[in-house]
């Protein structure tokens, strides 16, 4: 099922993030292994649940845990 696959790809990025001040989506699809999509489906929830800031710095998407 899709909605527990996100859930699964949400958790692993909220992993990745923890802990630290927050990477680029670049730095965190490279830490997670997830490709593009994956990736994106993740970050989707957990915005959803406010639990992530993203902010564009220099071209690039910054994402951080709230």
């Amino acid at each position: 099922m899709l909605k527990e696959k996100a859930g699964e790809i949400a958790g692993n990025i909220w992993i990745a993030l923890n802990g630290t001040e927050g990477m680029t989506a670049k730095q965190l699809k490279k830490a997670t292994k997830l490709v593009d999509k994956d990736l994106f489906l993740g970050l989707g929830w957990l915005l959803r649940e406010d639990k992530l800031s993203v902010d564009e710095v220099e071209g690039e998407l910054f994402i951080k845990l709230i």
